[in-house]
């Protein structure tokens, strides 16, 4: 764009000039007795000279969008003024016309400063005529600027306030921009910034908010319009029933025929635009994650806004993230999977509706990246009307006494992530995934056999006379779901029938602060200030034998995530909404992308993740799995698959995480406002809900096979010959195994041809980990039937039955 000649002796005069005019006029208009005192003009004079020569660089506020993964899918926006600003090029001629007709008809003619404008009004003004402005358009970009550039309330006030101090300030600065820019810089920039009623600013907004069209389609009646609120947006606003003839008046009895008299229309197209239309609604504009184009992404949205707000790299408080967020025109693809979110939250649907007091949640990570895809639940995603409220008093009794209502069908709580008061909920066996990798990291290989009892008295010091803790002891003694489930398990069968009393003593030997280290490490945060008093203090975490069975407080995402480092190769990756930040001038920003650090072995996460194909069904490359506790998940999702399922005491929560190479999703069913409710959760209802979502996210990708460790001695350890005992007599039996290095025990009795009595057999036999458990089965002798009764009963590969 040509800039606009200038003489440099005609500009220098005119500023000095300018400058005393406007020192004398100022006074005058606030002085009238010393209208043509040389004081008033010398005064002028200096505070022009003080001014700084150029005004602060700023941007005005613009939309921040907010899209989905594609790129496309706009999830949301912010702003704290509505205005996104475009090139003179994609705005209507007529609407830069009509701006110059309402607002400064002389704009073309002047060099910043309307003289003739500043007399006219001083006299009008004071023969008390109608009160006249004698701003160009120029001096109010300049004003706007001031204000925009502000970094004090104070300067604020002095950039708006009607004194005569700010019209000299405006003058010198308008002077020096017409110095600098060209005419239709000016009015592109003014154009731009200017307010036009509604909460819209710039002619952008406006454009959407009135007449729902951008810019460079606007008519000259709307041009017009627009044109004629900038003037007074409240008193020519349309839609209220005093601007309304304001604003038509002043569009078809002065800006139009300012249209003509310039030149810019002919008087038939003035004609026409008269007849025009003015509307009295405005297109509804929404702002923030209260007005999310689907409602059931406003958990994601919701997810993102905290994260932005927690970001140093936005600004040193909590005020200046939001004014950046609100006012930066940032171009923000998240990592948000539309299909995957649209599928999480049809599958809930199916299983529980919005107006239930317990609710399903559901997070969807991408191992390797930490990119959050998918956060649903069965919740309406916005305020309850507190006149008119539809969510019922709060399933807590005691929050109910005191007139507190619950989060269905609405709420904006971070359900799924946690923060505010919202900490989490205990999940169960999930955790158990933590003592694995604990265990493997001291060495022991999943082929550790340990002979879980019924009920085991453990080294945990609790409160005497719990109602947890041994008879006659102030000993933990943690049993089985239903008590049963007794015998020898290593880690795959362990955890794939979630067997408690094989994971505490595991714990015990892994070191229960050594379990509770990893779950840091894979990112559990903590937030109850009970859990994290005991997950910061090594003393009380070497204590803490119940964290094996999952009664630390955690959110899905957390678990999600946790889980996803398994899948990751043992690397803890933060999770993260974003995939690309890009400013107004299409800079990338490095913020938000995957930043992950070890959290364990690659042979360590590749053996627990071998292990934990178990629960779900699948089967494992290193082992046998024995069980399952959700074994629908495999046949379901049709991928190589992992996870586990948990439920907590009286199945106050059910829980299961389902993971494959490209997606893990954690779901919790529990009751968010009570959790020592009395219902028993579902894995009818939870399980489903999570492995639909996998199978749908994972329809049409390849099949990707988990990796196994390098090192396969990580996951199957030191193997020994078993000692072949058959035949021995018991005692004998015992001692051979151990000093084989093994820890005999006499398991239930089976058929054989050796003497009743005797040792009939081994399990394991052939090899075995060093240091495990070897079963003896006695001998019943020769009784006929079916031979295949000295085998172990098999558990059903289809039982669904989850555990503790």
């Amino acid at each position: 764009m040509r800039r606009r000649d200038h003489n440099i002796f005609a500009n220098a005069t005119s500023l000095t000039i300018c400058g005393l005019l406007a020192g004398v006029v100022v006074a005058a208009a606030a002085f009238p007795a010393a209208a043509m005192s040389g004081l008033a003009a010398k005064a002028g004079g200096q505070t022009f000279a003080s001014l700084p020569s150029e005004i602060k660089d700023f941007n005005s506020p613009q939309i921040t969008r907010i899209y989905a993964s594609d790129g496309k899918t706009q999830i949301s926006q912010f702003y704290d003024e509505f205005r996104s600003d475009v090139p003179s090029k994609d705005i209507s001629p007529f609407m830069l016309n009509a701006m110059v007709a309402a607002e400064d008809q002389e704009f073309y003619h002047h060099n910043g400063v309307d003289l003739k404008g500043v007399a006219r009004a001083f006299v009008n003004n004071n023969n008390g005529k109608a009160k006249q402005g004698a701003s160009t358009i120029t001096m109010q970009l300049v004003r706007m600027s001031l204000a925009y550039s502000a970094t004090s309330p104070q300067e604020v006030v002095d950039a708006t306030k009607d004194t005569p101090k700010r019209k000299v300030t405006e003058m010198k600065y308008a002077l020096q921009i017409e110095k600098e820019q060209s005419k239709e810089q000016i009015l592109e920039r003014y154009v731009n910034i200017a307010p036009f009623g509604n909460n819209t600013y710039g002619v952008f907004a406006a454009s959407q908010v009135y007449f729902n069209k951008k810019p460079k389609d606007l008519t000259i009646g709307q041009a017009a319009m627009l044109a004629g609120m900038v003037k007074a947006p409240t008193s020519f606003n349309p839609t209220s029933a005093e601007g309304y003839p304001q604003i038509e008046a002043r569009r078809n009895n002065y800006v139009i025929p300012a249209m003509v008299k310039m030149g810019a229309i002919t008087q038939a197209q003035a004609d026409k635009a008269i007849k025009e239309p003015i509307p009295r609604k405005v297109k509804p504009v929404g702002n923030g994650c209260v007005s999310v184009a689907k409602n059931a992404w406003g958990y994601f949205c919701d997810y993102f806004y905290r994260w932005w707000m927690s970001r140093e790299e936005f600004g040193a408080n909590a005020y200046d993230r939001e004014r950046r967020l609100k006012g930066g025109g940032y171009r923000i693809v998240t990592s948000m999977d539309v299909r995957a979110m649209d599928d999480a939250r049809k599958r809930i649907s199916e299983q529980i509706k919005d107006t239930n007091k317990n609710a399903i949640l559901l997070a969807g990570v991408e191992p390797g990246t930490g990119k959050v895809r998918m956060l649903s639940a069965n919740r309406k995603y916005k305020l309850d009307d507190q006149d008119h409220p539809q969510n019922p008093k709060s399933s807590d009794p005691s929050k109910a006494r005191k007139g507190a209502r619950g989060t269905y069908p609405n709420t904006t709580n971070p359900l799924l992530t946690g923060g505010g008061d919202i900490t989490g909920y205990q999940a169960g066996s999930v955790f158990k995934m933590f003592t694995m990798v604990a265990a493997l990291e001291q060495g022991m290989s999943l082929n550790t056999t340990i002979k879980a009892e019924g009920q085991y008295k453990s080294k945990y010091i609790i409160e005497p006379g719990s109602p947890s803790a041994c008879a006659g002891t102030h000993f933990w003694c943690p049993q089985n779901s239903g008590g049963g489930e007794a015998g020898v398990y290593n880690m795959w069968t362990g955890f794939g029938k979630s067997v408690n009393t094989y994971f505490v003593p595991l714990e015990e030997r892994a070191g229960a602060e050594n379990v509770v280290a990893v779950a840091k490490r894979f990112g559990v945060q903590f937030r109850s200030p009970q859990d994290a008093k005991f997950a910061n203090d090594q003393q009380s975490a070497s204590q803490w034998g119940a964290f094996t069975l999952g009664v630390s407080a955690s959110t899905p995402l957390d678990m999600a995530n946790a889980y996803a480092v398994l899948a990751g190769d043992g690397m803890y990756c933060e999770p993260t909404p974003i995939e690309q930040i890009a400013t107004q001038t299409g800079e990338k920003l490095d913020i938000g992308k995957p930043q992950c650090i070890r959290a364990t072995s690659t042979d360590v996460a590749r053996s627990a993740l071998d292990a934990a194909r178990c629960p779900v069904g699948d089967s494992a490359q290193l082992g046998n799995c024995g069980g399952a506790t959700a074994a629908v998940v495999r046949d379901y999702v049709g991928h190589p698959v992992y996870g586990k399922t948990g439920t907590t005491d009286e199945d106050k929560t059910a829980a299961l995480i389902a993971g494959t190479t490209s997606m893990v999703v954690a779901g919790y069913m529990v009751n968010p406002d009570y959790q020592n409710h009395p219902d028993h959760m579902s894995h009818n209802q939870i399980n489903p809900a999570v492995y639909k979502t996998l199978g749908d996210y994972m329809k049409g990708k390849p099949k990707v096979q988990f990796k196994v460790p390098d090192n396969k001695k990580v996951a199957v350890g030191d193997q020994k010959s078993v000692p072949d005992v058959t035949c021995d007599s018991l005692g004998g039996a015992q001692s051979r195994i151990r000093d084989a290095g093994f820890e005999p025990t006499i398991g239930s009795p089976v058929e054989s041809n050796c003497p009743e009595g005797t040792a009939a057999e081994t399990d394991p036999s052939g090899r075995a980990p060093k240091g495990g458990v070897v079963v003896i089965r006695p001998s019943q002798g020769k009784a006929g039937g079916d031979k295949d009764g000295d085998k172990p009963d098999q558990p059903d590969p289809r039982q669904t039955k989850p555990r503790r």
